[in-house]
Order: structure tokens, then C-alpha cells, then sequence
């Protein structure tokens, strides 16, 4: 399968411009220089930047600069010490992945979506211009599996937009299901030939999301403690998951990606670096790139002090 060039390795910085209070103490403190020469000092070779549209717009949608700014700095920081980076808007007016956000009425809404189109154009005017070390991120996590004929459609023609801007960068397009793994064969083929299917991985939940309080116990039984064994997760098991998107894919001549996967911090250390080396096998097979989630905190945090006896192993399989 085609490999994402510079996009092999990667950290996500959640919680940093999206997840967040938007304080300025967590805006301009919550990631340093040091995070990022630690994280180039991993082996990473680029960085997943979640950013939030209220970061970007205010209730208007009119734009702001130290928002883009806070971009900038985060590429002029990642471009001295050598790594590539992502820029995802996570959130956009009308749609959060989180429903607690009360973000609604994007897909049904022709004016959010020109508002979506349009703060992608800044997007594209600020940092379209350097292909080989910037990529773009499309939107986090659709939701509904209803919204995918949609969410095909809103994508092709933001790329449109994106495209008149800066015709070279490459950009990274998930589908339903929180960017499922399964969803990814519902995908258009894609618009062109610098298009990235993206998806993300969390599986088995039960395992990965143990004790998460976010998690509806009715759906997944995460209200409990499980083991790596117990889990499931084999080699195997993600060849098994993957199968249907590498040959989605293959067939359209294009790049797979994980941008987010991981482990919360309620399993044991031990027990996340065999599910990291098991999925890790799989990546490494089939030329994926990926994007651990995430490097701080957010209960999932890699730099975190409970993973200091197993890091050094750990970041064999990142």
C-alpha cells in the first residue's frame, strides 16, 4: 500500500487547542517547545494538532488572528526540531464529535457548511503552502452512519475549495462512526491523488476504554476491569479489523492512516504495551501510518509518569 511520507510516526497534542477550557494559560502553556523536541527525541516524525473552529472564529464567524497564530507557533516549533505536522479542526459550528458540546445542525445546515468551506480556505491561506510538511484534517470523528452520503458530498466540495488555495497539500478524510475502521469502505473514491482515508482505533473499546466515564455502559461493557488476554486484541484480530480498509484503500490507489489509537490510563502499563505492539505488527505490515493518541494527559497521556517503567519499551511499538 502507498506509504504517507513524513506521516509514519506520530503524537497526537490532545487537549492542547480542542478538549480544553481555551484558557490562555492552557492555550499558551499546555504544550512548550520541550513537548515537542521530547516528542521528536521519541523517534516521532510529525504531531496531530486537534484545534477547535472557536479557536479559529468568533460567534460571527469572523476570524481570529491569535487563533491562526496559535497554529503557527506550533509549526515553527515542529519545524525546528524536524517533525511534520496535522492540522485537524476537530470541532466545526454545528458538529462535535462530543455531544456534550451541543454542536448540532452542520449536516442540515447549507450555511455552517459554507462557514465550514470558508474557515478552510483561511486554513488553506495561512499554511496550504507548504505540502511536503503540512497536511490538513478535514473534520474529527463524524458521528451518525446517516450522515454519510452527506459528509461524502460536504467533503468533496470543501477539497474544492481547499484545492483553488493549494493544489499540492495532502489531505486526510475520515468517515462515520467516529472514523471507523469499518466505515472507511462508505468513503468516495477519492478526490484526488493526495487524499489520505483516515480512520481510528480504539478496538477492542472494552479493552481500550476501560472505566471510561464517557462511554455509555448500556452499548459497551467498559464498566469493568480487563486484561490484554482477555481482550482479544492478536495480531490477528487487527488484521482481521483492517482488512476491509486496506482494500478499500489499495483498490483506489491511496494512502490508509490512523490518526488516533490507544489505551486509557485504567489498564496496566504492561497491559497497553502488548496492545501497542499487537496493533503496531499491523501498521508495520501494510505500510500504515499512524498517530498515537495522545502525548499528554487526556487519559490516554504517553508522556504520563504511570508509563515511566515500560516508555523506553513502549515506543518500539508507536
Amino acid at each position: 500500500m502507498k506509504e504517507f511520507k513524513g506521516f509514519r510516526k506520530g503524537l497526537d497534542l490532545g487537549g492542547w487547542l480542542s478538549q480544553c477550557d481555551y484558557s490562555k494559560e492552557r492555550l499558551e502553556g499546555f504544550i512548550t517547545e520541550k513537548d515537542i523536541e521530547k516528542i521528536a527525541s521519541w523517534g516521532a516524525d510529525h504531531v496531530r494538532l486537534p484545534i477547535d473552529f472557536n479557536i479559529l472564529e468568533d460567534d460571527k464567524g469572523g476570524y481570529l488572528e491569535t487563533g491562526f497564530g496559535y497554529i503557527k507557533g506550533a509549526v515553527d516549533m515542529c519545524r525546528k526540531h524536524g517533525l511534520n505536522i496535522i492540522v485537524d479542526l476537530h470541532k466545526t459550528a454545528g458538529f462535535s464529535f462530543d455531544k456534550g458540546e451541543q454542536e448540532t445542525g452542520f449536516f442540515e445546515s447549507e450555511p455552517l457548511q459554507q462557514r465550514f468551506y470558508k474557515l478552510w480556505e483561511q486554513l488553506a491561506k495561512h499554511f496550504g503552502n507548504d505540502p511536503e510538511h503540512i497536511a490538513f484534517e478535514l473534520l474529527n470523528e463524524v458521528t451518525d452512519q446517516s450522515y454519510c452520503k452527506t459528509w461524502n458530498r460536504i467533503a468533496a466540495e470543501c477539497i474544492k475549495h481547499i484545492r483553488a488555495i493549494s493544489p499540492d497539500v495532502v489531505i486526510l478524510v475520515g468517515s462515520y462512526w467516529n472514523n471507523s475502521v469499518s466505515a472507511v469502505k462508505d468513503l468516495d473514491a477519492p478526490y484526488d491523488d493526495k487524499i489520505v482515508y483516515n480512520f481510528h482505533c480504539y478496538d477492542p473499546l472494552e479493552f481500550t476504554h476501560q472505566h471510561a466515564h464517557w462511554v455509555d455502559p448500556e452499548r459497551f461493557s467498559v464498566n469493568k476491569d480487563m486484561t490484554y488476554e482477555e481482550s482479544g486484541a492478536t495480531p490477528d484480530y487487527f488484521e482481521g479489523l483492517f482488512a476491509e480498509a486496506i482494500k478499500k484503500a489499495t483498490d483506489n490507489n491511496t494512502i490508509l492512516y490512523c490518526g488516533e489509537y490507544g489505551v486509557i490510563d485504567r489498564a496496566t502499563p504492561e497491559d497497553t504495551v502488548k496492545w501497542y505492539k499487537a496493533i503496531n505488527s499491523v501498521f508495520e505490515k501494510h505500510n500504515i501510518g499512524r498517530c498515537a493518541w495522545s502525548y499528554k494527559e487526556m487519559d490516554f497521556g504517553l508522556s504520563d509518569a504511570r508509563l515511566d517503567g515500560v516508555r523506553d519499551e513502549l515506543l518500539k511499538y508507536i
